[in-house]
């Protein structure tokens, strides 16, 4: 018999509306998260604006870079509406022994 911890995925989604203005700073700040791992922008009537896997940023100096163009595509985002809904995806690696606890 072996001791191996096996892990599971743990995935979810929050929802948070932002004024257009704190768009940009807002994915900065998720970015951050490594618990992140996508982003959605959605549109007032439930369209998605824009979807952005985070595996496009890359860590350098402990700080979160996003490619340009995405940045860009944000900014005139931003600049068209006056309130977004961001979906963030969260995912985290849980120990079996844990989520048969919860």
């Amino acid at each position: 018999m072996t001791d191996e911890k096996t892990e599971k995925t743990r995935t979810w989604i929050e929802e948070i509306e932002v004024r257009g203005e704190e768009l940009v700073a807002r994915i900065k700040q998720l970015a951050e998260d490594n618990k992140v791992k996508r982003v959605r922008i959605v549109e007032p009537d439930g369209d998605i604006a824009l979807e952005i896997p985070l595996t496009y940023g890359a860590i350098a100096g402990g700080a979160v870079v996003l490619a340009a163009p995405v940045l860009a595509i944000l900014g005139a985002l931003a600049a068209f509406v006056a309130k977004v809904k961001i979906e963030v995806v969260h995912e985290e690696e849980v120990d079996a022994a844990e989520d048969k606890v919860s």
